[in-house]
């Protein structure tokens, strides 16, 4: 069966064309409460899934240079500072060397000693690091909040803005700006735009953002933008 998407897969890709689509983006957003309807047929195609918006531990990483033992198993490093505060025991690390990092390591935090102004931590690596090899970056997996946060993916960055797309009732979807802070490896911080337990839309909201500029741009009388029509 084809299923019949013709404006979503129009709008697609003119906004993965080149820059004069990328002005179509910038200036075809509906203002206010408008929302976008994407009926069952269209969700169930772009596999449209929801979260909700809640306090979450925000994972990021601290990124520091170690050396590695005569074992080829225990790294070592310090730190100091705020980010000293925020590596624990058990910890996940990656580590790779300067020159590979394709070259990618597991390890885990396995000791955290109090130093004047920081701490001097090991991690031991899951396998043998590589050989004639004696520095590692070392990025620390640390969690910080919990902060009200949405999943990375519901949000679509246009210039400085963040946009989100809230579920208004079941296939009806309203385009939220909100405020980011810490931007986690898997969510990021929301400071202020939306609610929480407001569903978001994460997979597919790039289409739906397609398909709420492209309904903007029908809507316009020709040589008019959504704006335009708001000045008169």
């Amino acid at each position: 069966m084809i299923l019949k998407l013709p404006s979503l897969l129009l709008m697609a890709f003119l906004v993965a064309g080149p820059a004069g689509a990328q002005d179509v983006r910038q200036h075809t957003r509906l203002a206010g409460g408008k929302g976008t309807t994407i009926t069952e047929s269209q969700a169930a195609a772009l596999t449209l899934t929801l979260s909700a918006a809640s306090l979450r531990p925000i994972q990021t990483w601290v990124r520091t240079a170690g050396t590695i033992d005569k074992t080829g198993k225990i790294l070592g490093t310090s730190l100091s500072g705020s980010e000293a505060t925020l590596v624990k025991v058990g910890q996940r690390v990656r580590a790779f060397p300067p020159s590979s990092r394709s070259s990618m390591y597991q390890a885990y935090i396995t000791r955290v000693v109090p130093r004047a102004g920081g701490v001097a931590v090991e991690a031991s690596l899951t396998a043998s690091g590589r050989q004639n090899t004696t520095h590692y970056v070392m990025e620390i997996v640390v969690e910080r909040g919990p902060f009200l946060s949405v999943p990375n993916e519901a949000i679509i960055e246009e210039g400085d803005k963040h946009i989100v797309y809230v579920q208004q009732q079941p296939g009806q979807y309203v385009p939220a700006e909100i405020r980011t802070g810490i931007q986690g490896e898997l969510y990021t911080q929301v400071l202020d735009g939306i609610k929480e337990e407001a569903q978001v839309v994460t997979f597919g909201s790039f289409f739906i953002d397609a398909e709420h500029k492209l309904k903007g741009t029908e809507q316009s009388p020709p040589g008019t933008m959504p704006d335009d029509r708001q000045r008169h």
